[in-house]
């Protein structure tokens, strides 16, 4: 399925919006606070925004670690509302982030909780694969997670 809504750049403005968002999607864990979301853009890192009208619905976040010959990125975030999952949303969300590593001939890295079969699933389809397991990753829930790697296509 597809994206039925529109990608477009995160702004500092959506910052409280993707902290009322994480808190839904990541209660047992550590959810971002808006100031979070404010520090990501001021740092100059790339981040999406999906919106139905005028309300944010999914945001999506990577940042470069290590510049050319051999660009990193590592995606921070990807977050969809649950009441519109199911949509292609978070797919094109994190097709828009590798385009932008792609450009760079980034490799990219994510972690992905152990338990999220259907997120791990999207990133396999989009070409990554686990590459290593970190133990207690998140917290304060202390669910493991995977590092999964993709590399940059032409």
């Amino acid at each position: 399925m597809t994206a039925t809504v529109p990608i477009d750049a995160l702004r500092e403005s959506d910052a409280q919006r993707c902290a009322e968002l994480e808190r839904m999607l990541f209660p047992g864990d550590d959810p971002w606070s808006a100031r979070a979301f404010r520090d990501e853009l001021r740092a100059g890192h790339h981040y999406l925004a999906a919106r139905v009208g005028d309300e944010l619905v999914g945001y999506a976040g990577i940042a470069f670690v290590a510049g050319p010959p051999q660009a990193e990125a590592e995606i921070h975030t990807i977050g969809v509302d649950p009441a519109h999952r199911r949509r292609g949303i978070g797919r094109e969300l994190l097709r828009g982030l590798l385009a932008v590593a792609d450009a760079e001939h980034a490799t990219v890295f994510l972690e992905v909780r152990t338990d999220n079969d259907a997120a791990r699933l999207m990133y396999e389809a989009e070409g990554f694969t686990v590459v290593g397991l970190r133990r207690r990753y998140y917290s304060p829930s202390g669910a493991d997670a995977h590092t999964m790697r993709r590399e940059p296509t032409p």
